[in-house]
């Protein structure tokens, strides 16, 4: 018997079966459309998703060469917050809302002209630094804007909600959206004065009941059994948001473990058993499940610039067989410290969150001279992240003694060395490849009793794969480069908005 863990990126959807041990049997993927209709929307369109679901369920189960009978239970992870809404008979009323839609800062902006401390007082009860795509925001954006549409909404989910609807037709989160919504680190939940400070209270019936990760939410309808291939009645747990759900996967959760996920945004975070709100007002603070936290910041693009880097700066390289592969041996051919060419690595319509909070600051090249070329502005958008994460972990108060790395970021060798020599810390790379996915695997397979906890389940999967040491021939110029990057950080974070921002 089977584990299966489905994965709803922002782009792209996965599914990977997984043994009772934690090791993946098989693996599929499909990507998926995300719309820009106006400047900083950021929309999926629900059926679309749910198409792409259904069709990885069935090629995972075809490449694995098994039957859905085969499978024991399904845990659902994904990108976190936003806002999908149904109506009263489970169909969407209009595209979901991601986590990096910005639509709902001049709102944000207008309450803090009436209360300059709005934003710290969400920090007091939620540890993190609210972002525009936060689901509190977007659905008072929501009643404000589309009141015709939320006339008619019965209930409004976070992405991997959604499909778990669509899977049990029964409606739930979990504590560690919740939390963030904004919502109540410390209780590892949602929070009615949250509520009431965005004037949701009236509305709190639209936000679905809350679950532990490891529960059973629901088990597989018989429509969406006819559309999968799985068994209708086969158990799914309530799951988790895509940072907890890796950190699980990876074999990292434990107090005292320090963690990077580098996917499509960047995550640096220590695993604590006891909320942490140090520093106020920066980062974020994850509810975990096991009872424990994850005090993080947050580079909010992560491999989306080198996706960038490859379809601008290196469009020729895309008809490799392997771009990427392709790309990074053009960084390579660079030495350490890009011959002084520095890229801050903030590509994101809605802004940085740390080491500062800006939301007009934006990714730019810095330092360049007539002698750069592709391989300089290549190895500088590489070690731009590099330095983002160095950056993040010295804004915390934790100070790792190691980093495990997971994410797509931790397939590259060249990479993950980059990072350690940056760091001046060991890189350990876990074994496995969908970490998000066999997170969720595993929250299902403690909520059918497979493992005694989602602690023992996450220890038994933890293996490295292979670690990288800090090259001490190395340090002395990344040393130099991490300070020419600090110095253009700071230029363009005291840099007025109505400069950095030129949109």
């Amino acid at each position: 018997m089977y584990l299966l863990g489905l994965d709803a990126g922002t782009s792209v959807i996965k599914a990977a079966l997984f043994g009772r041990d934690g090791r993946q049997r098989a693996a599929a993927s499909r990507r998926t459309t995300v719309s820009h209709p106006h400047p900083a929307w950021s929309e999926s369109d629900p059926e679309t998703a749910w198409a792409a679901t259904v069709a990885v369920i069935r090629e995972v189960l075809a490449a694995a060469g098994v039957d859905g009978s085969a499978v024991a239970a399904i845990g659902v992870t994904g990108a976190m917050v936003g806002a999908w809404v149904i109506d009263a008979d489970g169909r969407p009323l209009r595209p979901g809302i991601l986590w990096d839609d910005g639509r709902s800062q001049p709102w944000i902006e207008a309450r803090l002209a009436q209360d300059s401390a709005f934003l710290s007082r969400i920090f007091a009860s939620s540890g993190s630094v609210m972002q525009q795509g936060c689901t509190l925001p977007v659905l008072r954006w929501l009643l404000d804007h589309e009141p015709e549409v939320m006339a008619r909404a019965d209930c409004v989910f976070g992405c991997k909600d959604y499909l778990r609807f669509r899977l049990t037709g029964r409606r739930a989160a979990d504590p560690t959206e919740t939390s963030v919504a904004p919502g109540d680190a410390r209780a590892q939940g949602r929070s009615e004065a949250m509520l009431e400070l965005f004037g949701l209270g009236p509305h709190r019936h639209l936000l679905p009941p809350v679950l532990p990760s490891e529960a059973i939410a629901g088990t597989v309808t018989e429509a969406a059994a006819a559309e999968t291939g799985l068994r209708a009645g086969t158990p799914v747990a309530t799951g988790a948001g895509d940072v907890a759900a890796s950190v699980i996967g990876s074999g990292g959760l434990a107090a005292g473990s320090a963690c990077t996920v580098l996917g499509t945004t960047c995550l640096n975070g220590v695993v604590l058993d006891a909320p942490s709100f140090a520093p106020p007002d920066l980062g974020l603070l994850f509810s975990l499940p096991g009872g424990l936290w994850l005090r993080s910041m947050v580079n909010v693009a992560g491999t989306s610039n080198l996706d960038w880097c490859l379809r601008s700066l290196c469009p020729d390289l895309a008809r490799d067989p392997d771009p990427y592969a392709a790309l990074e041996a053009l960084a390579a051919a660079a030495p350490p410290g890009a011959v002084g060419a520095v890229y801050l690595p903030y590509l994101s319509e809605v802004g940085i969150i740390a080491p500062a909070v800006s939301a007009a600051a934006r990714a730019q090249f810095a330092g360049l001279a007539p002698g750069h070329g592709r391989p300089e502005l290549v190895r500088a958008v590489y070690e731009g992240l590099a330095y983002a994460i160095r950056d993040c972990f010295a804004a915390m108060a934790e100070r790792p003694q190691s980093v495990l790395l997971s994410g797509g970021g931790g397939r590259s060798r060249f990479w993950s060395q980059m990072i350690a020599d940056v760091l001046g810390l060991p890189v350990e790379i876990p074994d496995g490849g969908e970490y998000g996915a066999c997170g969720a695997a595993l929250l299902a397979g403690t909520g059918i009793g497979w493992y005694p906890s989602i602690g023992d389940a996450s220890r038994r999967v933890r293996t490295v794969r292979r670690t990288h040491r800090p090259d001490p021939a190395l340090r002395e110029a990344y040393e130099a480069a991490w300070r020419r990057y600090g110095r253009h950080r700071d230029a363009l974070l005291r840099m007025p908005a109505a400069l950095s921002d030129l949109s």
